[in-house]
């Protein structure tokens, strides 16, 4: 779930770039990078940490050009050193710099066909360079001294053919543009907006249309599954469909956790399919259990807030801030070990007593993944004095692991693989626990775009749109696993 945005401007990109890498920061804290260009020179910056922390004065004076492109990273194939900052960059054909957001499940297949037929080497275990390497190998094919917006799109519809999983991809070719393209599914988000200052009309394209807001562009439209667009030096735009008859299915759990409330994907509202998420789960609650008890219901911050509070008002039941949230942690869901997000929760964290104490809360989360941060929080309350804790998820139990661009856990470390929602319950220690059904989370998003029939509800439902190679299971468990990632930083 990396952040990406580029920009060609009539003016230098690199602050706007910087804003714009700030409200992607949600999406990946583990490194950030920007590239732009100055005529016939790449200047590129990247680093492990926050955006803040990689740019600074003298960083940022040097990212010359009104052509460039950020990246924030969150890791989900390869290690997690600084060599897999991005953008990564290529110097043949022509050169080029390049950012990308998801995950390939070919990834192996084409490392082979890099060595083996390419003779291109790849430097790192990052799927993203193996990415950059298939589109630089299909433009070098086209065989022209001098590129057109055609050759460029023949070269995606190369990596389309190739490539296989979820993937929004963003590369500067020198001399020639800024090319935005994205995977046939539409599993991972991409939109296009445009500004027109006193200098012209400028372009820009991030992960989410939150980065296009704060950046005074206006939202164009979201790139269609297989499109690519092609914005020239000089300022043109160009797109094309480059892959078609896949099944469109964008990422629902971009809706439930990932996106920012304030986002569009796909031309609906993040907040609102938030707020129809709370509004089904309140349906369900008052269908099972009538006589609920519930005397507040109190979101764990940030993401389940939005859905919390139309759950509470469809209940009829007060909404309460019960836990205060430390700023300056990160997201636990991407913290790299166990260890660190068991220690991570109650940093993160701190109950209001009074509103907890001899009373029967329900505690609202946007999903329940390994269940160490929901059992804690549990307890947590019970410590604050509540009589009986109740908890709700805004999603259905997660039992499989993502593989299109989310660092979900091995199966072996999600809390409800294998596991009756009565057996998660007791490993939680809730007094009961319900889950969102997969239906109503469809239509909480459908209900604002009727046009999307399909998503991509693997981590749910176990349905990989793209279909995956016998083993590539196996090879995720032994990748994702804390185990073998606590072995890899240690090496």
């Amino acid at each position: 779930m990396c952040g990406i945005i580029g920009i060609v401007g009539t003016t230098e990109v690199a602050s706007a770039l910087y804003d714009g890498l700030t409200v992607l920061q949600h999406r990946g804290q583990d490194a950030a990078g920007i590239a732009t260009v100055e005529g016939a020179r790449l200047r590129l910056h990247k680093g492990n940490g926050l955006v803040r922390d990689v740019f600074n004065q003298t960083a940022m004076t040097g990212l010359r050009g009104r052509i460039g492109m950020g990246h924030c990273r969150y890791p989900t194939a390869g290690s997690e050193g600084s060599s897999e900052a991005q953008p990564f960059y290529v110097n043949s054909p022509y050169g080029i710099a390049f950012a990308h957001n998801g995950n390939l499940v070919n990834t192996e297949t084409l490392r082979r066909e890099m060595f083996e037929d390419d003779r291109r080497h790849i430097n790192t275990d990052s799927d993203s360079e193996v990415l950059l390497n298939v589109l630089a190998h299909e433009l070098q094919i086209q065989d022209r001294m001098a590129l057109t917006p055609d050759h460029i799109f023949k070269a995606v519809a190369g990596v389309h053919a190739r490539a296989r999983g979820g993937y929004a991809c963003l590369a500067l070719i020198l001399g020639y543009g800024l090319l935005a393209f994205r995977d046939p599914n539409g599993i991972r988000p991409l939109v296009l907006g445009e500004r027109v200052t006193a200098e012209g009309r400028e372009y820009a394209v991030a992960s989410e249309s939150v980065a296009l807001d704060i950046l005074g562009f206006k939202r164009l439209r979201d790139l269609a599954p297989g499109e690519a667009v092609f914005i020239s030096v000089d300022g043109q735009l160009f797109s094309r469909m480059c892959a078609e008859g896949a099944t469109h299915a964008p990422c629902i759990f971009e809706y439930v956790y990932l996106a920012r409330p304030d986002s569009m994907i796909e031309n609906v509202s993040v907040y609102k399919a938030r707020l129809r998420m709370g509004q089904k789960l309140a349906e369900k609650i008052l269908r099972e259990r009538p006589d609920h008890g519930i005397e507040a219901v109190i979101p764990i911050p940030d993401t389940a807030r939005t859905a919390a509070s139309a759950l509470a008002e469809a209940l009829g039941v007060p909404f309460r801030e019960g836990f205060v949230k430390n700023r300056y942690i990160g997201r636990t869901f991407i913290m790299p070990g166990q260890g660190e997000r068991v220690k991570s929760v109650r940093r993160k964290l701190n109950p209001v007593e009074l509103e907890f104490r001899k009373k029967n809360v329900l505690l609202v989360d946007d999903s329940i993944v390994r269940g160490t941060t929901s059992r804690q929080i549990i307890q947590m309350a019970r410590d604050a004095g509540a009589r009986n804790v109740f908890f709700a998820s805004a999603a259905p139990p997660v039992r499989y692991p993502n593989v299109y661009g989310i660092d979900m856990p091995a199966a072996s470390e999600l809390v409800a693989a294998g596991h009756t929602e009565k057996e998660v319950e007791q490993v939680l220690g809730a007094d009961w626990l319900i889950y969102q059904d997969l239906k109503d989370l469809f239509w909480a998003v459908q209900d604002g775009n009727e046009s999307l029939t399909h998503f991509d509800a693997s981590c749910f439902n176990g349905e990989y749109v793209t279909g995956l190679d016998k083993q590539y299971l196996e090879q995720i468990e032994m990748l994702r696993s804390d185990d073998a990632k606590a072995a890899r930083r240690s090496a």
